[in-house]
């Protein structure tokens, strides 16, 4: 029996214990940097399955390693992310999550069970592969800084030093039994805009003894939906939004402030720093025109995510011998952002997509919603293909 029927075969007969294993995480999931038992019950399935080389970083994070015949001949790593998000479940199903405000909305305990899927089942095969898998258990993907920022300061891609990395994300769009990739840019740095007009308040009736920071602020937003349609270049992708503004008035009483939340998306760092100037210069030019002032804060977050060409072109062709080429996505550019971009700034990296729909089972919902869920049927396809994924790369030249 060659590797890749191995590899279905082992991942055939484990896909009850991940239903399992991803319905204890969902029912039972921890915010970022606070993945305490998370964390522990990852460490203790490690240790079920006889792997020694487990690390602890950045306080909830892991560093694993499965070394087969010659470890130092290459090191690939898997990555998979384990918090949840400040969301109230709605789905009324047996595993629904206990803590009530907290849901894994994202699918990281999909992503954290298909990981100790693929420990086991390169665990098991250690005789069957040269060099090193260093598994990832990562943190706090959903917020600044990014988990990914911790684990690569406390050297999660050193001693050894990871020649590639692999990440896999599930994907509701796609139909459950296909996985897609795309080569080089594929998603968007993220910034967070936290924004506070201040003006003078007073009596509805009578504006013209007010700075009223409303009218500023509707102003501000206009003007700065121009650097995103006038100065910046069409074909880099950009997008500017403003999802929480807040002017505390009433129907009569203008506020002395109104404050706003938003984000800032781009594929181009030259285009992202010049719109960080500009986005500045512009909110507090039109403060100072109404005769207000502005406090505008850009923090800045995730970079954007480039696929290694050569490490996804290996990677979608492996996946296209397991899986067979119907089952083959191409993706589009995705202008949501995610912190395993970090990773691909410091090592050839390929971050692709689990299809998790099913549209006769009703799993229709997108991410980041209270009725998000799976067909947990890709549980099994995930932990296999990624397993398949690190024993090609393994074996590639390149």
């Amino acid at each position: 029996m060659n590797m890749l029927h191995k590899i279905k075969a082992a991942a055939a007969g484990i896909s009850q214990e991940l239903i399992a294993i991803r319905r204890h995480l969902h029912s039972n999931p921890e915010l970022s940097f606070q993945e305490y038992n998370t964390v522990s019950y990852v460490k203790m399935q490690l240790e079920g399955m006889g792997i020694t080389q487990i690390k602890s970083l950045a306080t909830t994070g892991l560093e694993v390693l499965i070394e087969g015949r010659n470890p130092n001949k290459k090191v690939v790593a898997l990555r998979a992310d384990m918090d949840a998000l400040p969301i109230i479940e709605a789905n009324d199903v047996p595993y629904k999550s206990k803590n009530v405000g907290v849901m894994h909305a994202c699918g990281h305990d999909a992503h954290t069970t298909c990981l100790l899927g693929v420990a086991k089942i390169l665990q098991g095969e250690r005789e069957s592969f040269e060099g090193t898998v260093k598994l990832i258990f990562q943190p706090g993907e959903e917020k600044l800084p990014g988990g990914a920022t911790l684990m690569i300061a406390e050297g999660v891609l050193e001693n050894p030093t990871v020649n590639a990395i692999l990440g896999q994300h599930v994907m509701p769009l796609i139909p459950v039994g296909k996985v897609g990739f795309r080569s080089g840019l594929y998603m968007a740095s993220t910034d967070e805009l936290y924004v506070t007009i201040k003006g003078k308040g007073g009596h509805g009736a009578m504006p013209h003894l007010c700075i009223d920071p409303v009218v500023v602020m509707a102003q501000m937003i206009s003007a700065l939906q121009t650097l995103v349609s006038r100065q910046s270049n069409p074909i880099i992708p950009s997008v500017l939004s403003f999802g929480k503004v807040i002017a505390n008035g009433a129907t009569n009483v203008i506020p002395n402030e109104v404050y706003m939340e938003g984000t800032f998306r781009t594929l181009d760092e030259k285009w992202r720093s010049k719109a960080h100037e500009l986005m500045l210069r512009t909110a507090h030019s039109v403060a100072e025109g109404f005769g207000a002032t502005v406090d505008f804060e850009i923090r800045k977050g995730y970079p954007f995510l480039h696929n290694n060409p050569a490490l996804t072109a290996r990677s979608k062709a492996a996946a296209l011998n397991y899986m067979g080429e119907e089952n083959i996505v191409d993706l589009d550019i995705w202008m949501a952002a995610e912190d395993f971009a970090y990773y691909s700034q410091e090592a050839d990296a390929c971050f692709y997509r689990l299809g998790t729909r099913n549209e006769s089972k009703g799993i229709v919902s997108g991410v980041h919603t209270p009725t998000f869920d799976i067909d947990e049927e890709a549980l099994e396809i995930g932990a296999g293909l990624m397993a398949y994924l690190a024993i090609t790369e393994l074996e590639a030249v390149g």
